[in-house]
C-alpha cells in the first residue's frame, strides 16, 4: 500500500465512525464563532493541507494580474490560521515584511514555529482578534489579505472590519479577500452534508444567505468593498476540478473527510441531525467519492479593491 492509500485509508476508517473522539488538549476559545474548535491539532492540519491546496488551485499566493508587492512593503494576513499563506509570501518576498494575526493561540505559536524552521525573519504572527479594534498604527500595511474568514464572520461584523483595513492600509494599498460557498458534487450524501453546513451557520446568524440553501458570501464580496470606500473593486474565479481522476481529487478528497469528521460536533450541537444519520451520510460520501464516475468542482472567488490615494479612512480608536 503507497503512503497516499494508507493516508486515504487511516481518513476514511476515522471519519466512517461513529465513535466519540477523544477530548482536544485545548477547548474552543471563549465566545469564537468558528463551528470547529481552533485550538484543536486535527483542524490546524486540515487548515494546513486546505491552505496548500486551495494556494495551488487559485494559481499560486498572488495569481490577479498586476498584483505586486514593493520592496519594503508590509503585509497583513487576517485570520492566518498556521500561516501557511503568510510564510509563502514571506519566501517569495523576501524584501517584504510580512504579519499574521489570529484569534488562536495554539495556531499563532505553530506558525511561528514553521517559520522559524524555514529560516524566515522577515514574518511574525500575533494573536488578535479581528472583530474587535487591530493593534496598529495608521497606514500600516501595503497589502491586507484575508481568506475563507467567513466561516466565523458574523455579518454585522465586516464593516467594522473593512473600516479597520481602510485605516491600516497606506495610500494606494491594496485589500484582497477570498470567499467560497463550497464544493459541488454529484454525490447526494455529500450535497446533503452540505446543506446541513450552509443551513447550521444560518441558524447560528453567521451567514449572508436569505434562506440558509448556500452561504451567501460570495456574492456580498465586491459591495462590502465598495461600501467601505475601496475603488476600482475586481473579481477573480478560480476552479478547482476534483472529480475522480483528477489531479486535484486526492488533495481535496482528504480536506473533505477532515472537514466532515470536524464538523460532526457542530450539526450535533445545533440538533441539525442524529448521529446515526449523520454517520449514514458520512459513509455514503465517503464512499461516492472514491467512485469513477464521481465529479467535484470547487470554485473560489478572490475579490480586491485599492486603497484611495487622498484617503479619508478613520483614525485609530482612542
Amino acid at each position: 500500500m503507497s503512503e497516499h492509500e494508507a493516508q486515504r485509508q487511516s481518513l476514511t476508517n476515522r471519519a466512517a465512525s461513529s465513535q466519540p473522539q477523544s477530548a482536544p488538549e485545548r477547548g474552543p476559545l471563549p465566545g469564537a464563532t468558528y463551528p470547529f474548535n481552533a485550538e484543536d491539532e486535527a483542524e490546524l492540519n486540515r487548515l494546513a493541507h486546505q491552505d496548500q491546496l486551495i494556494t495551488a488551485g487559485m494559481g499560486g499566493l498572488l495569481p490577479e494580474e498586476g498584483q505586486t508587492l514593493p520592496a519594503g512593503g508590509r503585509v497583513l494576513d487576517l485570520a492566518c490560521g498556521p500561516g501557511g499563506w503568510a510564510i509563502g509570501v514571506a519566501a517569495a518576498f523576501p524584501a517584504v515584511e510580512v504579519v499574521g494575526i489570529d484569534l488562536s493561540a495554539r495556531a499563532v505559536e505553530r506558525a511561528t514555529a514553521r517559520a522559524r524552521e524555514r529560516g524566515l525573519s522577515n514574518v511574525r504572527f500575533q494573536s488578535m482578534n479581528i472583530m474587535e479594534a487591530l493593534a496598529f498604527p495608521n497606514a500600516s500595511f501595503d497589502l491586507i489579505n484575508g481568506r475563507f474568514m467567513a466561516s466565523f464572520m458574523l455579518p454585522a461584523s465586516w464593516p467594522r472590519l473593512l473600516a479597520e483595513c481602510r485605516r491600516l492600509l497606506k495610500p494606494d494599498g491594496t485589500i484582497r479577500l477570498t470567499e467560497t460557498e463550497g464544493p459541488l458534487t454529484n454525490s447526494l450524501a455529500f450535497e446533503q452534508l452540505m446543506a446541513l453546513a450552509t443551513a447550521g451557520l444560518k441558524q447560528a446568524g453567521q451567514s449572508f444567505s436569505a434562506d440558509g440553501r448556500h452561504g451567501g458570501m460570495t456574492p456580498m464580496l465586491a459591495p462590502l468593498l465598495r461600501r467601505a470606500g475601496f475603488q476600482d473593486v475586481r473579481l477573480r474565479a478560480s476552479a478547482i476540478d476534483w472529480s475522480y481522476g483528477t489531479p486535484a481529487h486526492e488533495s481535496v478528497f482528504q480536506d473533505a473527510i477532515m472537514t466532515l469528521e470536524l464538523g460532526r460536533s457542530f450539526y450535533l450541537k445545533l440538533g441539525l441531525a442524529s448521529e446515526a444519520e449523520l454517520s449514514r451520510l458520512y459513509q455514503q460520501a465517503i464512499a461516492d467519492m472514491q467512485q469513477e464516475d464521481f465529479c467535484g468542482l470547487w470554485t473560489v472567488l478572490t475579490a480586491w479593491g485599492r486603497q484611495p490615494e487622498t484617503d479619508s479612512a478613520p483614525s485609530a480608536p482612542s
